[in-house]
Protein backbone atom coordinates (compact mmCIF):
# COMPACT_ATOMS: atom_id res chain seq x y z
CA UNK A 1 0.00 0.00 0.00
CA UNK A 2 1.41 3.40 -1.03
CA UNK A 3 1.65 6.03 1.69
CA UNK A 4 -0.62 9.08 1.50
CA UNK A 5 2.44 11.22 2.21
CA UNK A 6 3.63 11.37 -1.39
CA UNK A 7 6.71 13.32 -2.50
CA UNK A 8 6.39 16.60 -4.35
CA UNK A 9 7.08 15.49 -7.92
CA UNK A 10 6.35 17.77 -10.87
CA UNK A 11 5.07 16.27 -14.16
CA UNK A 12 8.15 17.52 -16.02
CA UNK A 13 10.38 15.61 -13.56
CA UNK A 14 8.97 12.34 -14.93
CA UNK A 15 9.31 13.12 -18.63
CA UNK A 16 11.64 10.90 -20.65
CA UNK A 17 13.86 12.89 -22.96
CA UNK A 18 16.68 11.56 -25.16
CA UNK A 19 20.01 11.48 -23.33
CA UNK A 20 21.30 14.34 -25.48
CA UNK A 21 18.66 16.66 -24.01
CA UNK A 22 17.84 14.95 -20.70
CA UNK A 23 18.42 16.34 -17.23
CA UNK A 24 19.27 14.22 -14.19
CA UNK A 25 16.61 13.60 -11.53
CA UNK A 26 15.97 16.45 -9.06
CA UNK A 27 18.31 16.69 -6.10
CA UNK A 28 15.37 16.49 -3.68
CA UNK A 29 14.89 12.84 -4.68
CA UNK A 30 18.18 12.07 -2.94
CA UNK A 31 17.17 13.37 0.50
CA UNK A 32 13.36 13.40 0.64
CA UNK A 33 11.82 11.16 3.31
CA UNK A 34 8.59 10.96 1.31
CA UNK A 35 10.50 9.77 -1.78
CA UNK A 36 12.34 7.22 0.35
CA UNK A 37 9.05 5.79 1.63
CA UNK A 38 7.59 5.68 -1.88
CA UNK A 39 10.64 3.84 -3.23
CA UNK A 40 10.28 1.11 -0.61
CA UNK A 41 6.85 0.26 -2.00
CA UNK A 42 7.23 1.07 -5.69
CA UNK A 43 10.69 -0.49 -6.10
CA UNK A 44 12.01 -2.69 -3.32
CA UNK A 45 8.72 -4.40 -2.51
CA UNK A 46 7.89 -4.89 -6.18
CA UNK A 47 11.09 -6.19 -7.82
CA UNK A 48 13.44 -9.11 -7.37
CA UNK A 49 16.07 -8.83 -4.64
CA UNK A 50 19.31 -10.79 -4.55
CA UNK A 51 19.37 -13.02 -1.46
CA UNK A 52 22.63 -14.91 -1.98
CA UNK A 53 24.08 -17.96 -3.70
CA UNK A 54 23.11 -21.59 -3.23
CA UNK A 55 26.67 -22.35 -2.06
CA UNK A 56 25.92 -20.33 1.10
CA UNK A 57 23.29 -22.94 2.02
CA UNK A 58 25.23 -26.08 1.18
CA UNK A 59 23.80 -28.49 3.79
CA UNK A 60 20.39 -29.26 5.25
CA UNK A 61 19.65 -26.81 8.04
CA UNK A 62 21.90 -24.06 6.67
CA UNK A 63 20.09 -20.72 6.91
CA UNK A 64 20.64 -17.00 6.68
CA UNK A 65 18.54 -13.89 7.15
CA UNK A 66 18.10 -10.69 5.17
CA UNK A 67 15.82 -7.68 5.02
CA UNK A 68 13.84 -6.34 2.05
CA UNK A 69 11.92 -3.07 2.36
CA UNK A 70 12.00 -3.45 6.17
CA UNK A 71 10.57 -6.98 5.91
CA UNK A 72 12.73 -9.60 7.70
CA UNK A 73 13.23 -12.71 5.56
CA UNK A 74 14.80 -16.13 6.04
CA UNK A 75 16.30 -18.67 3.63
CA UNK A 76 16.90 -22.26 4.73
CA UNK A 77 17.76 -25.58 3.05
CA UNK A 78 15.49 -28.38 4.24
CA UNK A 79 16.03 -32.13 4.59
CA UNK A 80 14.78 -32.71 1.02
CA UNK A 81 17.59 -30.46 -0.29
CA UNK A 82 15.12 -27.71 -1.15
CA UNK A 83 15.97 -24.08 -0.38
CA UNK A 84 12.92 -22.36 1.09
CA UNK A 85 12.26 -18.66 1.65
CA UNK A 86 9.97 -17.30 4.36
CA UNK A 87 9.17 -14.13 6.19
CA UNK A 88 11.30 -14.32 9.31
CA UNK A 89 8.22 -13.70 11.44
CA UNK A 90 6.60 -16.07 13.92
CA UNK A 91 2.82 -16.33 13.51
CA UNK A 92 2.30 -16.03 17.27
CA UNK A 93 3.23 -12.41 17.97
CA UNK A 94 5.72 -11.45 15.27
CA UNK A 95 8.94 -12.61 16.90
CA UNK A 96 12.06 -13.49 14.86
CA UNK A 97 12.50 -17.15 13.97
CA UNK A 98 16.19 -16.68 13.19
CA UNK A 99 18.60 -13.85 14.00
CA UNK A 100 21.78 -14.84 12.12
CA UNK A 101 23.41 -17.32 9.78
CA UNK A 102 23.83 -20.84 11.05
CA UNK A 103 22.78 -24.47 10.84
CA UNK A 104 19.80 -25.95 12.62
CA UNK A 105 17.41 -28.90 12.54
CA UNK A 106 14.36 -26.80 13.47
CA UNK A 107 13.53 -23.10 13.48
CA UNK A 108 12.63 -21.66 16.86
CA UNK A 109 11.07 -18.28 17.56
CA UNK A 110 13.45 -16.22 19.67
CA UNK A 111 10.53 -14.68 21.58
CA UNK A 112 8.30 -17.47 22.96
CA UNK A 113 9.87 -20.63 21.59
CA UNK A 114 7.41 -21.74 18.92
CA UNK A 115 9.21 -24.20 16.65
CA UNK A 116 8.90 -24.76 12.92
CA UNK A 117 10.20 -27.46 10.61
CA UNK A 118 12.52 -26.44 7.78
CA UNK A 119 9.60 -26.56 5.35
CA UNK A 120 7.92 -23.79 7.37
CA UNK A 121 5.25 -25.90 9.04
CA UNK A 122 4.53 -25.27 12.70
CA UNK A 123 5.66 -28.13 14.95
CA UNK A 124 5.82 -27.06 18.61
CA UNK A 125 3.54 -24.64 20.49
CA UNK A 126 4.50 -24.52 24.17
CA UNK A 127 1.75 -23.90 26.75
CA UNK A 128 -1.08 -23.66 24.21
CA UNK A 129 -3.22 -26.61 25.34
CA UNK A 130 -6.13 -24.49 26.54
CA UNK A 131 -6.49 -22.42 23.36
CA UNK A 132 -9.73 -23.14 21.46
CA UNK A 133 -10.12 -23.44 17.67
CA UNK A 134 -6.36 -23.47 17.06
CA UNK A 135 -4.97 -25.54 14.18
CA UNK A 136 -1.20 -25.62 13.69
CA UNK A 137 -1.70 -26.02 9.93
CA UNK A 138 -2.97 -22.43 9.82
CA UNK A 139 0.09 -20.96 11.53
CA UNK A 140 3.05 -22.01 9.41
CA UNK A 141 5.69 -19.52 8.30
CA UNK A 142 4.59 -17.26 5.46
CA UNK A 143 6.45 -18.19 2.26
CA UNK A 144 8.22 -15.67 0.02
CA UNK A 145 8.52 -15.97 -3.75
CA UNK A 146 11.99 -17.35 -4.58
CA UNK A 147 13.79 -18.36 -7.76
CA UNK A 148 17.24 -19.71 -8.61
CA UNK A 149 19.18 -18.27 -11.55
CA UNK A 150 22.62 -19.71 -12.34
CA UNK A 151 23.07 -20.57 -8.64
CA UNK A 152 22.04 -17.11 -7.42
CA UNK A 153 18.95 -16.92 -5.20
CA UNK A 154 16.42 -14.14 -5.70
CA UNK A 155 13.35 -13.28 -3.63
CA UNK A 156 10.44 -10.94 -4.18
CA UNK A 157 7.65 -9.63 -1.97
CA UNK A 158 5.44 -9.52 -5.09
CA UNK A 159 3.94 -12.96 -5.70
CA UNK A 160 2.92 -11.99 -9.25
CA UNK A 161 6.33 -10.82 -10.44
CA UNK A 162 7.66 -12.05 -13.80
CA UNK A 163 10.33 -14.80 -13.67
CA UNK A 164 13.83 -13.65 -12.81
CA UNK A 165 15.03 -15.10 -16.12
CA UNK A 166 13.11 -12.37 -17.95
CA UNK A 167 14.93 -9.67 -16.01
CA UNK A 168 18.35 -11.25 -16.63
CA UNK A 169 17.78 -12.48 -20.17
CA UNK A 170 21.05 -12.71 -22.10
CA UNK A 171 23.54 -12.46 -19.23
CA UNK A 172 24.48 -16.15 -19.13
CA UNK A 173 25.30 -16.08 -22.85
CA UNK A 174 27.28 -12.84 -22.53
CA UNK A 175 29.62 -14.18 -19.85
CA UNK A 176 30.04 -17.69 -21.34
CA UNK A 177 32.04 -19.86 -20.82
CA UNK A 178 31.95 -18.54 -17.23
CA UNK A 179 29.40 -20.50 -15.19
CA UNK A 180 28.77 -18.72 -11.89
CA UNK A 181 26.77 -21.66 -10.55
CA UNK A 182 30.16 -23.38 -10.11
CA UNK A 183 31.45 -20.63 -7.80
CA UNK A 184 31.65 -20.99 -4.02
CA UNK A 185 30.90 -18.43 -1.34
CA UNK A 186 33.99 -17.25 0.56
CA UNK A 187 33.39 -13.94 2.33
CA UNK A 188 30.91 -11.14 3.04
CA UNK A 189 31.70 -7.52 3.82
CA UNK A 190 29.34 -4.68 4.67
CA UNK A 191 29.80 -0.91 4.51
CA UNK A 192 27.57 1.83 5.93
CA UNK A 193 27.75 4.90 3.70
CA UNK A 194 26.37 8.38 4.41
CA UNK A 195 24.60 8.82 1.10
CA UNK A 196 21.31 8.03 -0.57
CA UNK A 197 21.16 4.63 -2.26
CA UNK A 198 20.72 6.30 -5.66
CA UNK A 199 24.01 8.18 -5.25
CA UNK A 200 25.79 4.86 -4.91
CA UNK A 201 23.96 3.39 -7.92
CA UNK A 202 24.67 6.47 -10.06
CA UNK A 203 28.36 6.22 -9.16
CA UNK A 204 28.53 2.51 -10.00
CA UNK A 205 26.91 3.02 -13.38
CA UNK A 206 29.60 5.08 -15.09
CA UNK A 207 33.30 4.76 -15.75
CA UNK A 208 33.49 8.53 -16.25
CA UNK A 209 34.95 8.98 -12.76
CA UNK A 210 37.50 6.16 -12.96
CA UNK A 211 40.55 8.20 -14.08
CA UNK A 212 39.94 10.75 -11.30
CA UNK A 213 38.69 8.65 -8.39
CA UNK A 214 40.30 5.26 -9.13
CA UNK A 215 43.78 5.77 -10.63
CA UNK A 216 44.84 2.16 -9.94
CA UNK A 217 41.69 0.80 -11.58
CA UNK A 218 42.37 3.05 -14.56
CA UNK A 219 45.74 1.30 -14.93
CA UNK A 220 44.04 -2.11 -14.76
CA UNK A 221 41.25 -1.53 -17.30
CA UNK A 222 41.59 -0.35 -20.88
CA UNK A 223 39.55 2.84 -20.41
CA UNK A 224 39.58 3.58 -24.16
CA UNK A 225 37.58 0.37 -24.70
CA UNK A 226 35.29 0.81 -21.68
CA UNK A 227 31.73 0.31 -22.98
CA UNK A 228 28.19 0.42 -21.60
CA UNK A 229 25.32 -1.65 -23.00
CA UNK A 230 21.73 -1.52 -21.78
CA UNK A 231 18.90 -4.04 -21.72
CA UNK A 232 15.32 -3.84 -20.45
CA UNK A 233 16.13 -4.24 -16.76
CA UNK A 234 19.91 -4.23 -16.53
CA UNK A 235 22.98 -2.51 -17.90
CA UNK A 236 26.46 -3.85 -18.53
CA UNK A 237 29.75 -2.03 -18.30
CA UNK A 238 32.61 -4.05 -19.73
CA UNK A 239 36.24 -3.55 -20.53
CA UNK A 240 39.28 -5.60 -21.50
CA UNK A 241 42.30 -5.45 -19.22
CA UNK A 242 45.39 -3.43 -20.01
CA UNK A 243 48.32 -5.34 -21.49
CA UNK A 244 50.71 -6.78 -18.94
CA UNK A 245 50.44 -8.89 -15.82
CA UNK A 246 47.71 -8.23 -13.28
CA UNK A 247 45.70 -10.10 -10.70
CA UNK A 248 42.89 -10.95 -13.12
CA UNK A 249 44.82 -11.59 -16.33
CA UNK A 250 43.77 -14.62 -18.36
CA UNK A 251 43.73 -15.61 -22.03
CA UNK A 252 40.28 -14.10 -22.48
CA UNK A 253 40.27 -11.80 -19.49
CA UNK A 254 37.47 -9.26 -19.36
CA UNK A 255 35.65 -7.35 -16.65
CA UNK A 256 31.84 -7.42 -16.61
CA UNK A 257 29.99 -5.00 -14.33
CA UNK A 258 26.24 -5.69 -14.33
CA UNK A 259 23.65 -3.49 -12.68
CA UNK A 260 20.18 -5.04 -12.20
CA UNK A 261 17.29 -2.72 -11.41
CA UNK A 262 16.74 -1.45 -8.83
CA UNK A 263 19.67 -2.16 -6.47
CA UNK A 264 21.83 -5.17 -7.41
CA UNK A 265 25.26 -5.51 -9.01
CA UNK A 266 27.17 -8.50 -10.36
CA UNK A 267 30.89 -7.86 -10.86
CA UNK A 268 32.34 -10.75 -12.83
CA UNK A 269 36.07 -11.17 -13.39
CA UNK A 270 38.05 -14.28 -14.36
CA UNK A 271 37.52 -16.82 -11.56
CA UNK A 272 35.57 -14.42 -9.35
CA UNK A 273 32.01 -13.20 -8.82
CA UNK A 274 31.36 -10.26 -6.52
CA UNK A 275 27.78 -9.26 -5.76
CA UNK A 276 26.72 -5.89 -4.36
CA UNK A 277 23.37 -5.51 -2.64
CA UNK A 278 22.40 -1.88 -2.06
CA UNK A 279 20.13 -1.66 1.01
CA UNK A 280 18.59 1.74 1.76
CA UNK A 281 18.51 2.54 5.47
CA UNK A 282 17.33 6.16 5.38
CA UNK A 283 17.28 8.96 2.80
CA UNK A 284 20.90 9.72 3.67
CA UNK A 285 22.25 6.32 4.75
CA UNK A 286 22.90 3.17 2.75
CA UNK A 287 24.30 -0.25 3.50
CA UNK A 288 26.30 -1.91 0.72
CA UNK A 289 26.72 -5.66 1.19
CA UNK A 290 29.57 -7.26 -0.77
CA UNK A 291 29.74 -11.02 -1.22
CA UNK A 292 32.69 -12.80 -2.81
CA UNK A 293 32.45 -16.11 -4.70
CA UNK A 294 35.33 -17.97 -6.38
CA UNK A 295 35.70 -20.85 -8.76
CA UNK A 296 38.80 -21.94 -6.85
CA UNK A 297 38.10 -21.14 -3.17
CA UNK A 298 41.40 -22.76 -2.14
CA UNK A 299 43.49 -20.08 -3.88
CA UNK A 300 43.81 -18.09 -0.67
CA UNK A 301 46.54 -15.75 -1.90
CA UNK A 302 44.57 -14.61 -4.93
CA UNK A 303 41.41 -14.25 -2.85
CA UNK A 304 43.20 -12.15 -0.23
CA UNK A 305 44.66 -9.86 -2.90
CA UNK A 306 41.31 -9.56 -4.68
CA UNK A 307 39.38 -8.62 -1.52
CA UNK A 308 42.05 -6.14 -0.42
CA UNK A 309 42.07 -4.52 -3.85
CA UNK A 310 38.26 -4.35 -3.92
CA UNK A 311 38.23 -2.74 -0.48
CA UNK A 312 40.61 -0.02 -1.70
CA UNK A 313 38.25 0.75 -4.59
CA UNK A 314 35.29 0.76 -2.22
CA UNK A 315 36.94 3.23 0.15
CA UNK A 316 37.50 5.59 -2.77
CA UNK A 317 33.84 5.25 -3.79
CA UNK A 318 32.63 5.85 -0.23
CA UNK A 319 34.57 9.09 0.02
CA UNK A 320 33.26 10.52 -3.25
CA UNK A 321 29.66 9.33 -2.68
CA UNK A 322 29.47 10.98 0.72
CA UNK A 323 30.79 14.24 -0.74
CA UNK A 324 28.28 14.04 -3.61
CA UNK A 325 25.42 13.53 -1.11
CA UNK A 326 26.38 16.83 0.55
CA UNK A 327 26.54 18.55 -2.83
CA UNK A 328 23.12 17.26 -3.82
CA UNK A 329 21.62 18.72 -0.65
CA UNK A 330 23.25 22.11 -1.12
CA UNK A 331 21.43 25.21 -2.34
CA UNK A 332 23.73 25.31 -5.36
CA UNK A 333 22.40 22.21 -7.14
CA UNK A 334 19.13 20.86 -8.49
CA UNK A 335 19.59 19.01 -11.81
CA UNK A 336 22.55 18.17 -14.03
CA UNK A 337 23.15 16.79 -17.53
CA UNK A 338 24.47 13.49 -18.91
CA UNK A 339 27.63 12.71 -20.83
CA UNK A 340 26.36 10.93 -23.95
CA UNK A 341 29.69 9.09 -24.21
CA UNK A 342 30.13 8.01 -20.61
CA UNK A 343 26.84 8.11 -18.67
CA UNK A 344 24.46 5.88 -20.62
CA UNK A 345 24.15 3.60 -17.58
CA UNK A 346 23.12 6.43 -15.25
CA UNK A 347 20.61 7.67 -17.81
CA UNK A 348 19.21 4.12 -18.19
CA UNK A 349 18.79 3.76 -14.41
CA UNK A 350 17.12 7.14 -13.97
CA UNK A 351 14.82 6.41 -16.92
CA UNK A 352 13.67 3.17 -15.26
CA UNK A 353 13.28 5.00 -11.96
CA UNK A 354 11.02 7.63 -13.53
CA UNK A 355 9.08 4.93 -15.37
CA UNK A 356 8.28 3.01 -12.19
CA UNK A 357 7.48 6.08 -10.09
CA UNK A 358 5.17 7.37 -12.83
CA UNK A 359 3.12 4.15 -12.47
CA UNK A 360 2.54 4.97 -8.82
CA UNK A 361 2.28 8.73 -8.54
CA UNK A 362 -1.11 10.36 -9.28
CA UNK A 363 0.38 12.69 -11.89
CA UNK A 364 -1.08 13.06 -15.37
CA UNK A 365 1.50 12.85 -18.14
CA UNK A 366 1.15 14.98 -21.29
Amino acid sequence: MISNNLPDVKPEDLKQKPIERAETIPSSWYHSQAMFELEKEALFSSFWQLAGHESELAEAGDMHTLEVAENPLLLVRDQQDQINAFYNVCKHRGGPVAVKKGTTSVLQCQYHGWTYLLDGSLRGVPQFRKVDLFDKKDFGLEPVTKQNWEGLLFVSLDDDIQPISQFLDGIADQIAPIDISEFQFVEEQSYIINCNWKVYVDNFLEGYHIPIVHPELANLLDYREYKTDTSDWYSLQHSPFQDGDNLYKSDNGKAYYYYIFPNMMLNILPGRLQTNIIRPISPGTTEVIFKYYYKNPDDTEMIRDDIEYSDEIQQEDIEICELVQKGLKSKAYDKGRFSVEREQGVYHFQTLLKQELAKTLPIKQD
